[in-house]
Order: structure tokens, then sequence, then C-alpha cells
């Protein structure tokens, strides 16, 4: 099946479909589900720790690197602070960070298409759940605001005040509940709006901008952090970016 390269961003959610190339060391804010669409893929997980399997589901701040081996691969991130990946934490607690082969097989294509487009976890995933447990309201308020196109450093220097927390408190207490630094989601939630600006301007300085970057560089160089890849190497192919509500 030929590759049709598409990003879809939703509130706690996003899907890349397609082809990609190999990416250099990486780590995000957020957990990933990495499926091989048509083949297997080699995940590398340290010095000479390399495993080729169907699918893995990597938990936030794991530093990996992906080799797609040519084949067309689906990358599902969940937000940390969201219900699916909230209630996988008991998971990566009981089996480790990295938790291979386990999506269901591929087997027809238009139904995993399915369920990635609708991001049925439940349906992909031959995991159990469990109930998630309600966020922190003081981190929710937080989001909302990292989540906000605006001006990013304000937001860093008043979101302790805004929960009326000290700023080593407040950190203390976002990392314990979303499993993740503040510095680490702030950039993770910055390069997520900027590429949410990919909707409505294909041009990479505009979708800079949307993320409040300082400038082009300053978002090529974070993106590169974030998934160990240029932007314009795995933007720029793209065929469509849809939000979703």
């Amino acid at each position: 099946m030929p590759a049709h390269n598409t990003l879809t961003l939703g509130p706690d959610r996003a899907l890349y479909v397609g082809d990609l190339p190999p990416t250099g060391w990486h780590c995000h804010a957020a957990p990933v589900l990495l499926v091989g669409l048509s083949g297997r893929f080699a995940l590398h997980l340290g010095p000479g720790v390399v495993e080729s399997c169907h699918s893995a589901l990597v938990d936030a701040g794991v530093e990996h690197l992906l080799d797609p081996c040519g084949e067309q691969v689906a990358l599902m991130y969940l937000e940390p602070d969201s219900r699916e990946a909230r209630g996988l934490r008991r998971q990566f607690d009981r089996r480790g960070p990295v938790i291979l082969d386990v999506a269901i097989p591929v087997g027809a294509r238009s139904a995993m298409d399915g369920y990635l487009r609708h991001f049925d976890l439940h349906a992909l995933l031959r995991l159990p759940w469990a109930p998630a447990a309600p966020l922190d309201a003081r981190v929710l308020r937080s989001l909302q605001a990292l989540r906000t196109p605006g001006d990013q450093r304000l937001l860093r220097d008043g979101l302790a005040a805004g929960v009326q927390l000290s700023a080593s408190r407040f950190n203390h207490l976002f990392r314990a509940e979303m499993g993740v630094s503040l510095r680490s989601y702030r950039v993770w939630s910055q390069v997520r709006l900027a590429m949410a600006g990919l909707a409505t301007s294909p041009r990479l300085t505009d979708a800079a901008l949307h993320g409040a970057f300082s400038d082009s560089a300053h978002f090529s160089r974070m993106f590169r952090q974030t998934f160990g890849m240029t932007p314009s190497s795995v933007l720029k192919p793209l065929k469509e970016v849809v939000l979703v509500t």
C-alpha cells in the first residue's frame, strides 16, 4: 500500500501514519504506541540494545531510537494526563517503561486504520486496563494554560503562582502527577502547538510562531530533541493535518 503521511491531533492525543526516516536518540514527554503497519521495525533502547518488534509501548521520558526499517509505521502519542495514559501507569510500573509486541496483529489494514483513526486503544492493545485516578486540579489548571497559544516564558513564570504554590512545590507536584518534568512538558506542549498550526498554514516558520518559539531555528532544535528528526523531514511530506476535538 502506498504511503499516505498523515498527522491527526486531538486535545490529548496525536497520531502520525506513514513513512519515517530512522530517528536519532530522543525522548518526549508523552507515552507513545509504535506500530509497524507493513512489517517489523527496530527499537534501540541503549548502546547495543536493539529490539525487533511489530509494536511497542514506550513510556514518557525514555530515550530511544526508532528505525522503521523501510516499513510504514503508526505513532500514537497520549498526553500524560489522558484517561488512557493514566490507565496504563500500572502496566508501566509492573512491566517496565517499554512493553514490546503489545498491539494486536495488523491483519486487515482497513480494520487497523479504523482503530488508529479512532484512537481505540482498548481494541489495539493486548493489556488489561485499570481505572485512572483523577488528576490534581492544580495541575489540570496549569495544563490549560500550557496548551493555549501565548507567551510560554510568561506562563512558565506564572504557573506556580497561579495555583498558589511555590515554584519548587509546583514542580514536584507536576512531576508526581504527570510523570515528566514541567520543563520537558512545556517543550512538548509548544511542539504540539506548532504542529497544530500546520492545519492552517504549511509553512514551518508559521508553525514556529504558532508554538511561541523565538524563531524557526529554536523550533527545529526543540523538534529534533523531541522526535529525533528535523521538522522538514517529517512535516513537509505530510499529505494531511487534521485537528479533532
